[in-house]
């Protein structure tokens, strides 16, 4: 699930424009709500929209006195399985604090300096570790590429070419050089995985195959729309303006570290097992499994994507 991400920009002593993204569950938004201090009055039109897995608030807030030094926390992190990225920018750019505030830690001090404002950049490295651990299409692709490919060297070539692929059309895609829908980019997601399932048969049949001769080829042609997914799941969260370049390097690091992870404890299970005597239905049944999933979650987005 994406954190909720709360954004305070100070314009004038006193006033901050605030941008508040609410995560959404199965159509139903998370019971999460800022608690500013005493003193505080959220002025005008609240206006609020969805996009995509949140909703997004914006409106103009007004303290007296002003939020420096005050306490500011997040209601309902306790019952909720998610966090909340808070930052506070003042209006002369000097001072940006970033905090992520959890169930076990739901408040932040709003610092009166740049030097007293403690970054929390690092976030972004433990949301890429996070996202790619808990993106199942992401990972049952990897595990497709991991049957597919026998020899360490040139599954050493394919991990590469997909994290190239990935990491390449998530730059693009976050300094909005390029702009798929969303919704056509999952759809593609789960044809890759789709894609693999027949071809891990015919690698467990010894047949060969234009993706069996040449997987790097297949994975950074497939890495490139992977990419923009973990594109579209960073923008729907947030990224900070003044540290764009970190929190991207940051967020694709985690993403390999997660991603590696991943790889090591497949190798790792594999290496186990092949002292085991394993049925041949066994040997052909992740391909079957893959391949079924695939063809479930293509049918459920083009479904998605037609009743859109």
């Amino acid at each position: 699930m994406l954190p909720g991400y709360l954004e305070l920009t100070q314009v004038s002593p006193g006033t901050y424009e605030v941008l508040w993204k609410l995560p959404v569950t199965q159509g139903n938004r998370l019971p999460l709500a800022p608690r500013f201090p005493t003193g505080c009055d959220l002025r005008g039109d609240l206006k609020s929209e969805i996009q995509q897995t949140a909703w997004i608030y914006r409106g103009t807030l007004s303290c007296d006195p002003p939020l420096d030094g005050q306490q500011l926390s997040i209601d309902g992190l306790a019952s909720v399985g998610t966090d909340v990225l808070v930052r506070y920018l003042s209006s002369d750019e000097d001072s940006l604090q970033t905090a992520l505030l959890t169930s076990d830690a739901s408040s932040m001090m709003i610092r009166r300096s740049a030097d007293e404002a403690a970054s929390g950049i690092g976030f972004y490295l433990w949301f890429g570790i996070e996202h790619i651990l808990s993106g199942w299409d992401h990972l049952l692709f990897v595990l497709g590429l991991l049957l597919i490919v026998r020899d360490r060297w040139l599954l050493l070539k394919t991990i590469t070419a997909f994290t190239v692929a990935h990491s390449l059309t998530l730059l693009v895609a976050t300094f909005r050089l390029a702009d798929i829908p969303s919704g056509l980019v999952e759809t593609a997601v789960a044809l890759s995985i789709l894609f693999l399932g027949p071809e891990i048969a015919r690698r467990w049949r010894g047949e060969t195959s234009f993706t069996i001769r040449f997987p790097w080829v297949v994975a950074f042609g497939f890495g490139l729309l992977h990419g923009l997914a973990f594109a579209g799941d960073l923008a729907e969260m947030g990224l900070p303006r003044q540290e764009l370049v970190w929190a991207l390097l940051l967020f694709n690091l985690g993403v390999e570290i997660g991603q590696l992870a991943f790889v090591a404890a497949v190798l790792g299970l594999w290496w186990t097992a092949r002292s085991l005597r394993i049925p041949l239905w066994l040997e052909q049944f992740p391909s079957y499994v893959i391949g079924t999933i695939g063809a479930f979650w293509t049918i459920e987005r083009v479904s998605a994507l037609l009743i859109s």
